[in-house]
């Protein structure tokens, strides 16, 4: 179930945002950006996930803010991989459903 939650969640978010250029990801979007936003979001996901794997937090990359989608993706995808507790499912789907409120 919370699995689904979080396909659901990050599904939505990659519809909003997914087509953005440039100019709509520099809005501002509480203390920063909406780049901003999304890629705390994707650092939250990549800790999400290496908390399922037992293993160190790491940082992600600030890339070009065109390429977040390809990163939710790719953390999404990374953590739905591995035997992730529901509950760190649901945290996920929590934050991505944050995030897009926020933006």
């Amino acid at each position: 179930m919370a699995a689904e939650e979080l396909r659901t969640a990050v599904q939505r978010l990659l519809a909003q945002v997914g087509h953005w250029e440039t100019g709509r990801w520099a809005v501002s979007a509480g203390a920063g950006t909406r780049g901003d936003l999304v890629h705390t979001l994707v650092q939250r996901l990549a800790d999400l996930g290496a908390e399922a794997e037992r293993r160190p937090h790491r940082e992600v990359p600030r890339e070009a803010d065109t390429t977040l989608p390809d990163q939710l993706r790719v953390m999404t995808g990374d953590l739905l991989a591995v035997p992730a507790a529901d509950e760190l499912l649901a945290q996920a789907a929590a934050a991505i459903r944050t995030a897009r409120e926020a933006l």
